[in-house]
């Protein structure tokens, strides 16, 4: 399957960004006229393959909005693409949404496609039985990325900080194989290295993202002007998602088999990302978008999350995080 990657490379973007804040940005994508089709963006990950389903399938048609999907093989591309307005949405997580927004970039999230639910992982030797045992270990993954996060969060809940591991700095490429071959102690992976690893690498997942629901969420997300200027045809499209969504319930040979040929895998393969997902529902996204000291709630997650990156120096202080999120279309979605 093609690399499932949603990594924090707000590194590569933090320059770009400034030069946009300073001078307002580049040329908006063309959305002024409800007649033209809105561009959204999107990467390999098994819950963004559902946009090729609301496609193919004719949601978008069936409630009357023009949409131009925009295949991005590499993740950090459509992020750019969205931070430069060359096109009005993408399919990012909430961490890669907070440096273009502290960076004074107009962005709301108006959608959670998925939370990771097992996708991300720390893989350990078996002999590590639990998070302190990796106290003095070698731990490797990418630093500032999503599964950077997940590690800390692990170490955190069990009383222990990254000091405390021999920490390596190493990208997901490297560091599946890098444990496979028994040159560390953990990795900390995403799909489909997390599974490599346990297979070849005769490891075990010690903790993932099931373990902290909503910590890793996967959003739809806009320019601040189209939400301002077409916030009917934003409606039809979240319907539209919510459709296929139902669609999958009851046609999931067929949906499988649609995205798999999207995704370049087969059905079973593509089967098994979905599982390492959540899909959530009209009712599990007002429930998202609501306020809580927890990490089921939008806003207590990016919170936590923009603390994590300001630490690294990725991103500068959020004034407003309630500016990121607009609950309105899910909320209508849900009353219908």
């Amino acid at each position: 399957m093609k690399q499932m990657k949603r990594s924090i490379t707000l590194l590569l973007l933090i320059a770009m960004l400034t030069v946009l804040a300073g001078c307002g940005g580049s040329k908006e994508a063309a959305s002024g006229s409800s007649g033209e089709p809105i561009t959204i963006a999107l990467s390999p990950w098994p819950g963004w393959f559902f946009w090729y389903l609301v496609d193919e399938k004719g949601f978008f048609d069936k409630h009357g909005v023009k949409v131009d999907l925009k295949w991005f093989p590499v993740y950090s591309d459509s992020l750019q693409a969205l931070a430069t307005g060359k096109v009005d949405a993408n399919s990012q997580t909430l961490s890669d949404t907070l440096a273009p927004a502290s960076k004074g970039i107009g962005l709301k999230t108006v959608l959670v496609n998925d939370n990771s639910f097992g996708g991300d992982a720390i893989v350990s030797k078996p002999d590590i039985q639990s998070i302190q045992d990796l106290k003095g270990k070698t731990v490797a993954t990418e630093l500032g990325t999503v599964d950077h996060l997940l590690l800390l969060t692990a170490l955190d809940k069990n009383g222990l900080t990254e000091k405390d591991v021999n920490y390596v700095n190493m990208t997901v490429n490297d560091a599946g194989p890098a444990f496979i071959s028994g040159k560390t102690d953990a990795s900390v992976l995403w799909e489909p290295f997390q599974t490599k690893a346990v297979k070849e690498g005769k490891g075990k997942v010690l903790f993932s993202s099931k373990d902290t629901p909503g910590l890793i969420p996967d959003l739809l997300v806009f320019r601040d002007s189209v939400v301002k200027d077409r916030p009917d045809d934003i409606q039809k499209i979240v319907d539209a998602w919510f459709d296929a969504l139902d669609y999958f319930q009851s046609h999931q040979d067929e949906a499988i088999a649609i995205m798999a040929k999207k995704a370049e895998t087969t059905p079973e393969d593509f089967k098994l990302g979905l599982g390492s997902i959540k899909l959530f529902t009209a009712a599990d996204n007002v429930n998202a978008f609501g306020k809580r000291e927890d990490y089921t709630s939008l806003s207590y997650t990016a919170k936590k999350t923009a603390d994590f990156l300001k630490k690294l120096d990725m991103v500068d202080e959020i004034k407003d995080f309630d500016a990121l999120f607009d609950p309105q279309f899910v909320e209508k979605a849900a009353k219908e």
